[in-house]
């Protein structure tokens, strides 16, 4: 009399177990088009320049020697939107505007707030990683100052003091992409935002 075979996996499992497990091989085929679906997501995400900074086998980015514009004229502002949410007025220095080898998108930018005070900054943005620059701060008597912490930091797209996130994404980086040339920078503030913007 032979042994008592131990029951299989499959007898076991109940009702709501079967239906998960289905056919043989049908799980395992399953796995290897959701693993397939990850592979496929990730690189859309590295398509639109979310990149790992710790590769190492990236290219390393080297940022280009700013250098300092004149000082903006009053017939150079153009103006841009920023929210419905603010009495401040935003002005690009459109003579000033340039696109670096190293990718970053430089310009002045004026601000005039509501209570009468200007504010002249010398900014870069880089599209790529999502952050901007204060290289250096405008006084009245149209020098400039050195910033003291010449350091990126990351867009933040807020209700208030959204100016970076709107020039970034309205006009100078249209789905994470920078600008090719100034010029192209300079139409989407002529007709209020870039034909790529979403």
């Amino acid at each position: 009399m032979s042994p008592p075979r131990k029951p299989s996996l499959r007898s076991v499992l109940p009702s709501r177990g079967k239906k998960l497990l289905g056919q043989p091989g049908e799980f395992l085929s399953r796995l290897v088009v959701a693993l397939a679906g990850v592979m496929v997501s990730g690189a859309a995400f590295a398509g639109l320049g979310f990149r790992d900074n710790d590769d190492p086998d990236a290219p390393k980015w080297e940022e280009a020697t700013a250098q300092l514009p004149p000082f903006p004229l009053e017939a150079n502002l153009r103006e841009f939107y920023v929210s419905a949410t603010t009495a401040h007025k935003f002005y690009i220095d459109a003579a000033t505007l340039s696109v670096g080898k190293d990718g970053v998108v430089r310009y002045v930018l004026v601000v005039r707030t509501s209570g009468g005070t200007t504010n002249t900054t010398y900014e870069g943005m880089r599209c790529e990683s999502g952050e901007y620059k204060l290289y250096a701060t405008g006084h009245r008597d149209g020098t400039w100052a050195m910033a003291r912490k010449g350091e990126w930091r990351l867009i933040v797209n807020k209700p208030t003091n959204r100016h970076h996130a709107a020039l970034a994404r309205d006009y100078f980086c249209p789905v994470g992409t920078a600008i090719s040339t100034p010029a192209e920078g300079r139409e989407a503030l002529r007709l209020g935002k870039h034909p790529n913007a979403i």
